[in-house]
């Protein structure tokens, strides 16, 4: 990283043109192709997907979206003439617009079971020649605004479907602008800076605005959901923001301590920004785990976010060096500048500076840690009350029912619901193939057994068309007694399938699947409830392992294991309460109680354990490198809380307000997610990280920090802290066995004896400030110590990526192949596999190459300057 670092702040403007020259190459093709969001998905194998894939071959008119024309007197029939004159010429200016099929009128000779028995109440079906994902939205909208027009003070007409629904999100304000001025308020309130502040927030705009270009363009490579980039613009929003206040954070720290500016860029890149790398790279670990399901819907929203998430790691580590070096010590605000020019003496080390702000800042960690026991059961006792509504999660899906009570999809809805029953706003639809002319009999005795079926309303049986060589399709519209999101209603989708239909099916050749979308949404919830142990135990897994490797520890990875898992139960509670109770939900605009989004657990949980690893690293991070100095747990503990805490606070509350603006955007499923995962940094940073993972290390002590030694050596190495940092006039002590190398008046003998462990400074004559050892760093220079050997292990890691990596391309371009392109895969394919067996070889070389190297003296290595000379 330093020589990242060192680059990139000498080197600023090329930094900054090239950002500038990416995100001009990625806006162009966005400009000229857009974008190609989907939200139509495929559950392989589910009821559902079967019964879709078998109306779409079959009768492709009928498979397009069906929504309703919903209109109600206030006073009279919709029988009267009045309204007839009015209705039926708007249902024939909409059936001639574009993308519509067909219209049902309830004025048409099958149209009686379309108007109420009161009378008050009728629909009409729309059937749009496409699914609602490919329908142009400005042709729904004109649908909308068609029939909206014979509005008058008598009659009212509303619109519901999912087209119609698709239209109305696409409406939906923007609030990234909130959560940013937020974070500014922040940022300044935490630096006193307006530079400081603006650094974030412009690192952060500008890996988001090239995350969400490169999300749009793969839309066209893969299928992605609507929601995919504001769910990619929530991540990458919030952690954006705080790996730049991270890394910003340790260079003002190094700028107060006496540091020139390129030498506080690199400090903070080789400790921060190394925390900011393997936080980041574990966030997509976590979210690109997702692809381990299979679940497209899911899939799109991984792949997203995870693309915004190493567009910010790159800006942190880039951009932000360079926007240092542009700064320079303005970073700073006035008094903390005066203060530094004014200073006569030397200036504390870094490590003695921080201890004495962390000393101010340190009389909760030394609360903490007198009280443990008793603060954990504190914090214990909030997660668990917290984590109690989550022993009622229902998955589901949303619905016109929980839109804002001003919009036309929840009026519809509610109408529909008041004069047909709440069955009639999600009927399941049987699609029946019969093997033979002679299944007609079974299927006229599966529609008789399903209207006997406790639960349902009304069934309506309807030949479609052929469905094969030797028998006819035929599509059963049952409405449910009961609402969509009711259990109820996926109890009866259960029942039917099976206790109901295989008994119509034995002994004859009828094939039925059950389908809707209110059927798809129970298979979705039942596919993601199944596949849950197995996403848990794969990112469970991989950030114990990452964690494991980078303490050195056993027992800090389960416990931050434990803590996240704590963390998303409260976190699902909280979301119970809100969303599926009520609580606030209609105050909120998101209207009323409903089920959980089916997917929302799982994309909570990679997201949940990317962030609450960003903690974990930069709290832990600070305390092991304060164990491996003193070998104090208490201290480390201590010391790593009070100079973490603060801005591991700030962080929260930036990501909270970023979090929280993506709940006014007028969306529930988005609101969910705000909801969700403000609650979950909120709880993981005031609870977790302030007080219980304090009070168990405490309790735990040094065995925090044990490691079996067999699992040590398999172990890769993997430093997070980057090299031990000193401050400005603090000298390393010389380890006993070392030559040391010393620095002497020109005029003094050249051999100089230093006692073994002694710092080798010598004393400046009067008058001459003393001299200050420069840091070690990579390349011209460098310090004359050995290095680390290569390990077989880290190697193995990056082959086994980059044959992943290789892979997922081939996967994506396995059609379409000519000669050339199977020739090069062919061969890349095989020196791939060959630099597998041959790598403990190349690793072996290598650390004997390195090893030569520092054995033998240097000709290059640099003198210091003035009246001393380097002697050894």
């Amino acid at each position: 990283m330093s020589a990242l670092a060192r680059w990139c702040f000498r080197h600023r403007l090329v930094v900054i043109g090239i950002w500038a020259a990416l995100l001009v190459a990625l806006a162009v093709p966005y400009a000229m192709l857009g974008t190609s969001y989907s939200n139509a998905f495929s559950l392989p194998g589910a009821e559902s997907a079967k019964a879709q894939a078998l109306l779409q071959s079959a009768a492709p008119q009928q498979a397009g979206d069906s929504d309703q024309i919903v209109v109600h007197v206030r006073d009279g029939s919709v029988r009267d003439a009045a309204v007839r004159d009015k209705v039926t010429p708007m249902l024939a200016a909409v059936a001639k617009l574009p993308s519509v099929a067909s219209v049902t009128s309830m004025y048409g000779p099958a149209g009686a079971p379309q108007i109420s028995k009161d009378g008050t109440t009728a629909y009409a079906t729309v059937t749009f020649d496409a699914t609602a994902d490919r329908i142009p939205v400005a042709d729904i909208t004109r649908v909308v605004d068609t029939a909206q027009a014979a509005r008058d003070a008598d009659l009212q007409v509303e619109l519901g479907g999912q087209a119609v629904s698709t239209a109305a999100e696409g409406t939906t304000q923007s609030t990234e602008a909130i959560g940013i001025a937020a974070a500014g308020v922040i940022l300044f309130v935490a630096f006193g800076s307006l530079l400081s502040m603006f650094v974030p927030l412009l690192v952060a705009v500008a890996a988001l605005g090239a995350g969400l270009i490169t999300v749009g363009l793969t839309s066209h490579l893969m299928t992605l959901g609507s929601i995919a980039p504001t769910v990619a613009a929530l991540i990458g929003l919030g952690v954006g923001i705080d790996y730049a206040l991270f890394i910003v954070s340790r260079h003002r720290t190094g700028l107060q301590a006496g540091l020139p500016p390129e030498e506080a860029a690199v400090r903070a890149l080789n400790t921060s920004g190394r925390a900011v790398v393997f936080a980041g790279l574990t966030v997509v670990a976590a979210l690109l785990g997702l692809l381990v399901l299979g679940i497209g819907p899911l899939t799109g929203m991984g792949v997203s976010a995870a693309t915004a998430v190493l567009f910010t790691v790159a800006a942190a580590v880039t951009l932000v060096p360079a926007l240092l070096g542009v700064f320079g010590t303005r970073l700073l605000n006035r008094r903390q500048r005066r203060a530094l020019a004014s200073q006569a003496s030397p200036a504390l080390p870094v490590s003695h500076a921080s201890h004495a702000h962390a000393h101010a800042r340190g009389r909760w960690a030394e609360r903490v840690e007198r009280r443990k026991t008793l603060y954990a059961l504190g914090a214990l006792l909030v997660i668990a009350v917290l984590s109690l509504p989550t022993l009622s999660l229902r998955l589901g899906a949303s619905d016109a029912g929980n839109d804002p009570k001003a919009s036309t999809t929840r009026a519809a809805y509610d109408l529909l619901a008041e004069g047909f029953g709440p069955g009639s706003n999600g009927p399941l639809v049987l699609v029946a193939q019969q093997g033979s002319p002679g299944d007609g009999p079974a299927l006229k005795a599966l529609v008789r057994d399903v209207r006997q079926t406790p639960g349902v309303a009304s069934v309506a049986s309807v030949a479609v068309g052929p469905g094969g060589a030797t028998g006819g399709l035929s599509v059963i519209d049952v409405v449910p007694t009961s609402a969509p999101q009711d259990k109820a209603t996926s109890t009866l989708v259960t029942h039917l399938r099976e206790d109901v239909i295989p008994a119509a099916e034995r002994g004859t050749g009828l094939t039925v699947h059950v389908g809707g979308p209110t059927a798809a949404s129970a298979d979705l919830a039942d596919i993601v409830t199944g596949k849950l142990s197995l996403f848990l135990a794969v990112i469970v897994g991989l950030g114990c392992l990452l964690l494991m490797i980078a303490f050195r520890s056993v027992l800090v990875p389960l416990t931050a294991a434990v803590m996240n898992l704590l963390a998303s139960a409260a976190s699902f509670g909280v979301v119970v309460a809100v969303f599926q109770w009520g609580w606030g939900s209609e105050l909120l605009g998101l209207g009323k109680a409903g089920p959980v989004e089916a997917e929302l657990p799982l994309i909570m949980l990679a997201i949940l354990f990317g962030l609450s690893m960003d903690y974990q690293v930069f709290l832990v991070s600070r305390m092991h490198e304060e164990w491996e100095q003193t070998r104090d747990n208490h201290r480390a503990i201590r010391i790593g809380q009070a100079e973490t805490g603060r801005l591991i606070n700030a962080a929260a509350l930036i990501m909270i307000c970023v979090f929280t603006a993506f709940v006014f955007a007028g969306q529930r499923v988005i609101a969910e997610y705000g909801v969700g995962l403000a609650a979950a940094v909120a709880i993981d940073a005031f609870v977790l990280r302030t007080v219980l993972v304090p009070a168990l290390m405490h309790l735990l002590g040094p065995a925090n920090w044990w490691l079996p030694g067999w699992l040590d050596r398999i172990l890769p190495r993997l430093s997070i802290e980057g090299a031990p940092v000193s401050g400005p006039t603090l000298a390393a002590p010389a380890p006993a066995s070392a030559a040391q190398t010393v620095l002497v008046p020109a005029s003094a003998a050249p051999t100089v004896l230093v006692p073994a462990g002694t710092a080798p400074v010598v004393p400046a004559p009067a008058g001459t400030a003393p001299f200050v050892p420069a840091p070690a760093s990579k390349g011209k220079g460098r310090a004359a110590g050995p290095h680390a050997p290569k390990s077989v292990g880290v190697a193995y890691l990056w082959w086994f990526f980059l044959g992943l990596f290789g892979g997922h391309h081939f996967y994506l371009g396995r059609t379409g192949r000519g000669l050339v392109d199977l020739f090069t895969i062919g061969l890349c394919g095989l020196g791939w596999l060959a630099d597998g067996a041959t790598l403990p070889r190349q690793v072996r070389s290598a650390n004997a190459r390195r090893a030569s190297r520092d054995v033998l003296p240097r000709a290059n290595d640099e003198v210091a300057p003035g009246p001393y000379r380097s002697v050894r």
